[in-house]
């Protein structure tokens, strides 16, 4: 299929928007600043205290002085004010404006900082609305949500004087053993990309940035290892791992990246100019800042050793295109400083780089701030419209794995729920709520949520019926003593439904998060002896999977009556859950990674080519238990007559109609998605790939007709000179799942090799009729 005629030129158009930034403004004040002012607006300042560790190395690090000290010439960015500790949302507010006033009022150029905190899961504040970890959003396929959730998030930032949040995180999933996989919204690129830059949207639509993570290539490293080399090809990178950020830069306008941590084939992304230069600033026109991840520059130095000291890692930093050092000033403020007296390093790296912070704290209103305004008095961070989109994604985001038609259970009079994390709150949470990222470390403060755990949900949720409660094993440790009374518990119950899975926390603090990785993909501790052990009574077992990453529960879900998989689904989620159970709610979700069968098998991922399955050149099978887009229903969908042209321009658009009906007898929503396979390419080509998708409501007996209009780039990949091109040829096409085909068509590009560039078309739209 390989072309050589280009059917239009080659070429890529920067981004330009009018942001209101006053140019002239912003190089005056550069003209009148010190070097130590400079260097003050571009690190930040962390008052992190003596607590364990919520960041990597955080003990390695002190701050040097005081905030007032540390300040006296100006300060880029304050860390997580509110997000450090436990505190009164309206107190620290109060602070926060006073310190504000003292920048205006007290250092020569008056310039406030730049506020962030950690917003993935909502604003990580105490008694701050939590919702479900981002592959729960993957789950529910309903990107429209994610912004109507981002947008209330944002609204609490501006509120509380925050300016900028770090999140979302658009690491496409490469390996269910890396521990950060619950902060990732899934495997696919498109899913990660469209809601992820709907999430991007919501936000700062509220007058605040969001920051994009990591870029690029985290989650590919080494074995799933946190910090892990990472191998990727250029063409990974580029087909793969960056498509999710291009989608939100350019569509979703984010202003604001945070380096990856890792390393790519030897150079560390930190110290890497063809990346954070080449790539977002000269080929897609960015022009926000580049944010470090926490300690990201001091690591060149500590852990990657690309840097001799403090100063040459600074140096490294600044020439590759990080503006701003966080969490604080460790390279910068001291080792930089002195590079930058004795003429080792070039003052035109740091002005670059204060250009950029200034004109992002212009365009937030913050060099006409002067916080003469009160603070708010009152501050409801978990209000009734956050807890509405709470419980809504947590509904939607509910898999149905397996049934034998167990489920639901609204008949059933004696119900046995069992399990480490049937009742347990934080089982809730993933590792960077408030719950599990803060309150973890402050035993004895009150999370200050209304949130029941799975227990009593399912109490409340089913009246009629008895529940009896036993917990069986923790999460994670070898402990099988109260296995007999979970034993005896299943055995005098009509049911028993099992909730197991992880607990979320860092670095080694639990089974799933940052620093959380495994060996294997078995459930943690006893949890699979347990499910086992209650497997032998005969009662039919309903298995709950809690977790922040797919598990190998290939013989669970061979075993048991009913497999349920919820991603960490956050304050409303335990109510989700016993909708599911009871048959209240009819479950939704599907599968926004695949589950896999062994650990054997990683890192795998839908999008593998033809060889990627291995049945027909290896004795071991890589198929997974459950693929990507699955998810059963307690009613039947039809999906037929999939209809598209049969020729379509290389640079055109695949007009895509197929007819879906509810062919049960309960209303219920299916995801329609449309996959595509290039049948020969002159690099190979996955079996399969995500085109669109849809959700839609359907009564019983209704019937619609999804429309997708594909823009042809979708099918754009990276030829062998890694351009990124549509060549020519037939496409497969079908509706069903990244495995099954329900319904099918071909059609067949022609024309000329299409060149595709930043300008290019990337979403694709649906409509339904």
């Amino acid at each position: 299929m390989t072309d050589t005629h280009i059917s239009r030129p080659a070429g890529v158009e920067a981004v330009h928007r009018d942001r209101g930034v006053d140019e002239v403004r912003v190089l005056e004040l550069l003209g009148r600043m010190t070097i130590e002012e400079k260097i003050g607006q571009i690190v930040g300042f962390w008052d992190k205290g003596d607590g364990e560790s919520v960041a990597p190395l955080q003990g390695e690090f002190a701050e040097p002085t005081g905030l007032a000290e540390f300040a006296r010439h100006g300060l880029g960015h304050l860390t997580r004010p509110y997000g450090t500790r436990p505190v009164d949302g309206a107190e620290r507010a109060a602070w926060l404006w006073d310190f504000q006033r003292s920048l205006v009022r007290g250092t020569r150029l008056g310039i406030p900082a730049l506020v962030h905190e950690e917003v993935l899961t909502g604003l990580s504040a105490w008694r701050a609305a939590t919702f479900p970890t981002p592959l729960a959003w993957g789950a529910a396929f309903d990107p429209e949500l994610v912004e109507q959730m981002a947008a209330t998030i944002g609204e609490s930032m501006r509120t509380l004087g925050i300016h900028q949040g770090l999140a979302p995180v658009l690491d496409v999933v490469r390996d269910p053993r890396w521990g950060r996989v619950e902060e990732c919204i899934g495997e696919d690129p498109y899913l990660v990309g469209t809601v992820g830059t709907s999430y991007v949207r919501g936000l700062q639509s509220a007058g605040v940035h969001a920051t994009l993570k990591h870029f690029v290539g985290y989650s590919a490293s080494q074995s799933g290892r946190n910090f892990g080399p990472v191998h990727a090809g250029p063409r990974e990178i580029a087909d793969v791992l960056l498509i999710p950020f291009e989608m939100a830069l350019l569509d979703g306008d984010a202003r604001s990246v945070m380096h990856a941590y890792t390393e790519i084939d030897g150079v560390p992304v930190a110290a890497d100019p063809t990346v954070l230069t080449g790539i977002l600033r000269d080929r897609w026109g960015f022009d926000g800042t580049v944010v470090a991840d926490y300690f990201g520059i001091a690591f060149l130095h500590l852990l990657h050793h690309v840097a001799g000291d403090l100063g040459e890692a600074a140096a490294l930093a600044l020439g590759a295109g990080i503006d701003i050092e966080l969490p604080t000033g460790d390279a910068f403020v001291g080792p930089l400083l002195e590079r930058l007296r004795d003429g080792t390093v070039d003052e035109a790296l740091v002005d670059r780089a204060v250009l950029r912070a200034l004109r992002q704290k212009d365009e937030l209103g913050l060099l006409d701030a002067t916080f003469e305004d009160a603070p708010p008095a009152q501050v409801d961070l978990d209000t009734p419209e956050q807890r509405e989109l709470a419980r809504r994604i947590a509904e939607e985001s509910v898999v149905l794995v397996a049934n034998d038609g167990t489920l639901p259970l609204a008949a059933t009079p004696r119900i046995a729920v069992i399990g480490p994390n049937a009742d347990r709150t934080a089982a809730l949470y993933g590792c960077y709520s408030f719950v599990n990222h803060v309150l973890a470390q402050n035993p004895g403060v009150e999370d200050g949520l209304h949130a029941p755990t799975i227990l009593e949900a399912v109490r409340a949720e089913l009246p009629d019926a008895v529940v009896d409660a036993a917990a069986g094993c923790a999460v994670d440790d070898d402990d099988r003593s109260s296995f007999g009374e979970a034993v005896a518990t299943a055995t005098a119950a009509d049911v028993a439904v099992l909730v197991v899975g992880d607990h979320a926390g860092l670095f080694g603090r639990g089974t799933s998060g940052e620093g959380c990785d495994r060996d294997h993909l078995e459930l943690p501790g006893v949890q699979r002896a347990l499910v086992e052990a209650v497997l032998e009574t005969g009662t039919p077992v309903v298995l709950v999977l809690v977790t922040g990453r797919p598990y190998a529960v290939d013989w669970a879900i061979e075993r048991c009556a009913a497999v349920v998989q919820a991603f960490f689904p956050g304050e409303e989620g335990a109510g989700a859950v016993a909708g599911v159970l009871s048959g209240r709610i009819n479950p939704s979700g599907r599968l926004p990674v695949s589950m896999p069968r062994s650990a054997g098998a990683q890192p795998y991922s839908y999008l593998h080519p033809a060889l990627g399955a291995g049945r027909e050149v290896t004795n071991l099978d890589s198929t997974p238990a459950a693929p990507f887009g699955h998810g059963l229903s307690y009613t039947t969908f039809e999906r037929s007559d999939l209809t598209v042209a049969a020729q379509v321009p290389t640079g055109g658009s695949i007009r895509a109609e197929v007819t879906v009906a509810n062919t049960g007898d309960v209303a219920g929503d299916d995801v329609v998605q449309l996959y595509g396979r290039d049948l020969v390419g002159s690099v190979t080509r996955p079996v399969a790939q995500l085109l669109g998708y849809a959700r839609v409501h359907l009564a019983p007996g209704e019937r619609t007709v999804v429309r997708f209009d594909v823009p042809t780039t979708r099918l754009a990949f990276s030829d062998r000179t890694m351009r990124r091109v549509v060549e020519p040829g037939d496409v497969d096409l079908w509706v069903g799942t990244s495995a099954e085909r329900e319904t099918t068509a071909r059609t067949t590009l022609v024309g000329d090799v299409h060149l595709v560039g930043a300008d290019s078309p990337r979403w694709t739209t649906t409509e339904t009729r």
